[in-house]
Order: structure tokens, then sequence, then C-alpha cells
């Protein structure tokens, strides 16, 4: 999606999404600083970089990728500390780092006993339409059969339902064969989240309410989870994805596959897609690593927010959502910018 510019500005790549708030705060950090540096694997960090970075904007990050292309492996550490330096950026709000994943579900191309749950294509009336008809007039009408709009089948309408919300995922299909989906447009109603509406009734508290929880009261209760799934006006509709493997990972905001435990989504505001991150999170199971800013996402907003890429899968999906902790991160800017950013630094 982000094509190189000729022309670099300093502040331009940190505004790709916006502005950056009038309190927000640059500090020019030494390597020495980051707990754990030392310790990392540079090299997977720098794999990951390169993924991306030919796709930055501005003439300075795209000689730092050049060199990135014919550094070693074994220099990978050093290439980071010559040309880099982080920087904390601070916009007011506390840090908060949370995690995502890729839902994988069984399914087919073609409807069976088992696989009855369709993952539909957007209609043509569908868009461009601010609003248009709500999951209950799609999911309870004929409005959307026999269309051939179907890309394949599931078995399972709650792992569909948070498939919908996630926006992306795998189907396994029965030959052994993978098939990726991608967001492929909305309804255009608003989203009505269900776990707040369990809490409305009473079932859970707040604290309580997980898409674990959800999932498994949906299933005891086949009935009334049925209804409580229609609460949701909105409706995703899906595209099926070719142009990557279905072995390599989902495409996030840059275009290209993100990698499990290095890609994070980050507010653009603040941090230009495909920089890399160093990320310190505190908690249970503390996490002191360089990432790489290779996605965005709706609720990811302000200068310390990351969502960090935990994989494909039930696992992965466990582990994500575990993750809800403080901590801190810091952006390495190629060293001209991070003074300018910066300027009374010492470093």
């Amino acid at each position: 999606m982000i094509a190189a510019l000729r022309a670099f500005c300093v502040l331009g790549a940190l505004m790709t999404a916006g502005s950056a708030s009038s309190d927000t705060t640059y500090t020019v950090m030494s390597f020495t600083d980051l707990e754990g540096w030392p310790r990392d694997d540079h090299a997977a960090a720098l794999s990951v970089f390169r993924n991306t970075c030919a796709d930055m904007e501005g003439q300075e990050w795209q000689a730092l990728c050049a060199v990135a292309y014919s550094q070693k492996d074994s220099g990978a550490r050093a290439f980071f500390e010559l040309f880099f330096r982080p920087v904390l950026i601070r916009d007011g709000s506390p840090a908060l780092f949370t995690g995502y994943f890729e839902p994988e579900l069984d399914g087919s191309r073609f409807p069976t006993s088992r696989f009855r749950y369709p993952l539909y294509r957007m209609p043509d009336e569908a868009r461009n339409v601010p609003g248009w008809l709500s999951r209950r007039e799609i999911l309870t009408t004929d409005v959307m059969k026999n269309r051939g709009l179907e890309i394949a089948w599931v078995d399972d309408p709650v792992e569909l339902f948070f498939l919908q919300i996630q926006g992306s995922g795998r189907i396994r299909l029965p030959d052994g064969g993978l098939l990726r989906v991608g967001y492929g447009g909305s309804n255009g109603q608003p989203y009505r989240s269900i776990g707040v509406e369990l809490v409305r009734r009473g079932v859970y508290s707040a604290h309580q309410v997980s898409a674990e929880v959800i999932k498994n009261w949906v299933r005891r209760n086949p009935v009334e989870g049925e209804e409580l799934l229609l609460h949701n006006d909105s409706y995703v509709f899906f595209r099926e994805i070719r142009k990557i493997s279905a072995q390599d990972g989902p495409l996030g905001a840059m275009n290209r596959s993100v990698t499990p435990m290095r890609s994070i989504a980050v507010d653009p505001v603040y941090t230009p897609l495909g920089a890399p991150v160093w990320l310190e999170k505190d908690g249970a199971g503390p996490i002191h690593r360089l990432m790489v800013a290779q996605d965005t996402g709706s609720a990811i907003k302000g200068a310390q927010r990351a969502d960090v890429f935990f994989g494909t899968g039930d696992a992965a999906g466990s582990a994500a959502g575990r993750l809800k902790d403080p901590g801190r991160m810091m952006v390495l800017m190629p060293i001209q910018t991070a003074y300018a950013l910066a300027p009374d630094s010492t470093g």
C-alpha cells in the first residue's frame, strides 16, 4: 500500500495518518538503555525489516534499506547500532501492549452436512452504500442465496463470527490444503459488541468477558447464542487471497506477510510503517525484543500502543488473548531524523 517517495521529510514520516498531538515528546535514547538488547536475535529482526523496508517513504529509509540488503546476519546488531537511534515517543497516554492472531478454521470449498456456514464475497449492491442490510437480514433471508457469492463453507458459526472480527484467516480444507481469506468489505452497519451485551444482561461481569468465554457460552446456549450473534449488526465480507502462499503469514498494512513475534501493529501517526521498534513489555512473560511496525489496527491509537502478532491458529489466539500489559517502546529512527525530532537530546 505504501509507495516509496523521492523526497524525505523528517516529520512527514511520522504523520502518515494524521498529526501527532501538541504535547507529544521525543527523547533520543542510547542502545545501552534498552533492557535485553544484547540478548536479542538481531538477525531475525533484520530479516523482517528487509521484508518491507523497500516500501518505506523517504530517501533516508531507502538508503538504509539498501544497506540492510547487503548486510550479513552476523553484522545485524552492528547495523542497527550504527545507523539508528532509539527514540522514546510519548503522547501523555500510558503504554499498552496487546496481541492479535490469524484464526484458522476447518472448511470446504463445497457445502456438506458438516460445512454449512458460508463465507461470502461482497455483493455489488453493498458497495459504496453507507449502511446496507444488517447481519440479521443477511443471514435470515434469501438475499445471498444462489448468487455464487460463497468462497467457502465452515463448520462453526461461532468461529466464523470471530473470523469476521479479525478480518482475515486461513481455512483448512479436507484434502489438507489451505485457503487464505482477507477483508473484502462490510455492510456499513455499526459494530455492536456481544461481550458488552452479555455484561448488560448480567450474564458476566466486565472482567470475566473474553473471546473464549463468549464462544463457550454461545455453544452451551445454541438458541440464545444464535440470537446473541445477530445482536451485532455489522457483517464482514471476504476475498480470497492468492498473491501469497497460504503457508506464509497474513498481509499487514504494508501489503506484505507479517511475522509471528516480530511484526507489530502501531499507530502510524507516531510510528512510521516499516520502522524497527524496540518493545519492552512488562507483566507476565516479559517481552524484550526488536519488532518491525508492519501493520495497523482501528484500536491501535497512541504513541505507546502496539499489537503483537502471535501467528496463526488456536494456540496463537490463546496466547494473544492473554496479552494486555504495560511497558514502553522505542522507535529506531535514522540518526539524522532522530536528532531532528529531539534536538536537545544527547543520546
